[in-house]
């Protein structure tokens, strides 16, 4: 059973819903097994996993019975789930659990870290007034455009994207010949290019930060023009149903030729459905997101952008890339504004990738003379340590401990677990929080409230 790694050998005919019981593992079921109400859902994943040393098929699952027919045929049930209760076991299977059908989810936060930054925006929003045509000045709506902007802006070399051409004269007439222009130009860019054109004055302009872990995906949406969080959300990664580390990825991608596209997928799938999320707590419409920035581990990297991870598997871990990626989101079918940009941070070296580039950069021990410790601890744990002497990076897998999987003594993030913890300076007393709880360990009513998660 995927997330958790447990497993274990059952008669054929077993329910699926009496194995996950019998191992711990939590699906929901309240209708006792009529097949009602369809709390029990699961996937059966198909291909060689070669770390469970089995082949996994749709083939070793019983077909849909009457009452799971029934519950498709009046409540529908999302292609390839099957309603634990009734399915029988007749193979060798990988079953992924969907996290909304979990007793005691994963819980995801992953809040913004407020802090005074100065705010240096790749995307400019610049208004404009154009000069009417005329039989004088037989120039076109573009060139007139680009001398407004010029004149107003100081944009003397300038680009348009290719999917603005059609639109430039019906957006400036309709804004009675004045318009906002989305500029994007990075401190890599040469020449300053016009991504985005709206009719009269556009005072909004959004951008995503998205951090993609391996158990993890994390996002923020931010207003480009304030530097304000709109809104922030978290989700598991997708891609854990096809192993819940690194390297079980890597050797399902080698050991399954469309295993690579399948996790390619599954992360842009869980990556647009958070973009929903964010802008439905924000407010805000897809089209106004003008610019992205991602981070990774290097393997995570590497599949989001639908690169073979296999060279990561082994030594000397060479990248397919590691420098900065500078694409359209339209590249890789992210759906936002059409001329959005997405930007991916570079990669170091074997397994230490962009997310912790990103941390470094963010916590600037190159900034200073004290020597600094950065310990980034997920799934892919990276260190680093330096001042502006120096810095040195390392990275090594924990999640197992963290996460539960396969090993008897782990936690996922689930109400109850440990979430944070605070050591006195003068006494070294430790005192602990909880995931459900708002106390801290050393607060009357402490066990009272963690019994109510």
């Amino acid at each position: 059973f995927m997330p958790s790694g447990k497993r274990g050998r059952f008669p054929v005919g077993t329910p699926v819903l009496d194995a996950a019981r019998q191992l711990g593992v939590y699906v929901e079921s309240v209708c006792g097994g009529r097949a009602t109400c369809g709390r029990c859902q699961v996937e059966v994943q198909e291909g060689n996993f070669a770390k469970h040393k089995i082949v996994s098929s749709n083939d070793h699952i019983s077909p849909k019975g009457a009452k799971e027919e029934r519950y498709e045929r009046v409540r529908g049930l999302p292609e390839r789930r099957r309603l634990s209760c009734s399915a029988q076991i007749l193979g060798d299977l990988v079953v992924d659990v969907p996290q909304d059908t979990v007793i005691n989810a994963q819980t995801i936060r992953k809040d913004a870290d407020t802090r005074v930054i100065a705010r240096d925006s790749a995307i400019h929003m610049c208004y404009v007034e154009i000069e009417e045509p005329d039989m004088h000045n037989p120039s076109g709506d573009l060139d007139r455009l680009k001398i407004a902007l010029m004149k107003d802006w100081g944009l003397n070399s300038l680009d348009f994207d290719f999917h603005l051409l059609p639109q430039v004269q019906g957006i400036l007439r309709k804004g009675n010949w004045t318009a906002t222009a989305a500029i994007h130009k990075d401190a890599d860019s040469e020449t300053a290019r016009v991504i985005s054109l709206w009719p009269g004055l556009k005072n909004e302009a959004y951008g995503l930060a998205c951090d993609i872990g391996s158990t993890t995906i994390a996002m923020h949406l931010v207003s480009l023009l304030s530097g304000r969080v709109a809104a922030s959300s978290g989700t598991s990664n997708p891609q854990i149903r096809f192993g819940e580390d690194l390297m079980s990825r890597v050797s399902y991608v080698m050991m399954n030729p469309d295993g690579r596209e399948g996790m390619t997928v599954a992360v842009r799938e869980a990556i647009s459905g958070l973009v929903d999320k964010v802008c439905a707590e924000g407010n805000v419409q897809r089209n106004d997101i003008l610019d992205s920035v991602f981070v990774g581990n290097p393997i995570m990297h590497h599949l989001f952008l639908g690169i073979d991870p296999t060279e990561l598997g082994g030594a000397p871990f060479a990248l397919a890339v590691s420098g900065a990626v500078h694409i359209k989101a339209s590249d890789i079918g992210l759906k936002l504004n059409q001329g959005a940009r997405l930007y991916l941070l570079p990669c170091i070296a074997g397994h230490v990738g962009a997310d912790a580039a990103a941390v470094t950069l963010s916590e600037g021990p190159h900034r200073q003379d004290e020597m600094m410790l950065i310990v980034d601890v997920g799934t892919n744990a990276e260190i680093v340590l330096g001042n502006r002497q120096r810095v040195v990076a390392a990275s090594s897998p924990t999640g197992p401990a963290f996460e539960g999987a396969e090993i008897s003594g782990g936690q996922r993030a689930a109400p109850g677990a440990i979430e944070r913890v605070r050591i006195d300076p003068d006494t070294l007393e430790p005192k602990y929080r909880v995931i459900g709880s708002e106390l801290w360990s050393d607060e009357p009513d402490f066990l009272d409230s963690v019994q109510a998660t």
